[in-house]
């Protein structure tokens, strides 16, 4: 059971962000949230959070493992929790 989150590097509205991810399930993952972060639920992207660089340590320090953005999605996709683009949007 491993909470992931890839390098804040993806751009949009002037910041940068991380991925945060769940290989286990998605229960575990809003708990994380909620209780180290302080993200409401809604944040939530239908098989991730997206982080604000400056939560980043927080989320290191409080237990996600720190990984590559190939190697989280190998493992979402290996736990079976990715959902495909249009699922996310629909839902």
């Amino acid at each position: 059971m491993a909470l992931l989150i890839d390098t804040p590097v993806w751009p949009w509205r002037g910041r940068r962000w991380s991925h945060l991810v769940s290989d286990t399930d998605y229960d575990e993952l809003h708990a994380f949230v909620a209780e180290h972060l302080g993200m409401p639920r809604r944040a939530f992207q239908g098989d991730h959070y997206d982080v604000p660089e400056e939560l980043y340590a927080v989320a290191v320090a409080a237990g996600a493992e720190a990984v590559g953005s190939r190697e989280l999605l190998q493992r979402l996709l290996a736990a079976g929790l990715r959902l495909r683009k249009n699922a996310r949007a629909a839902g």
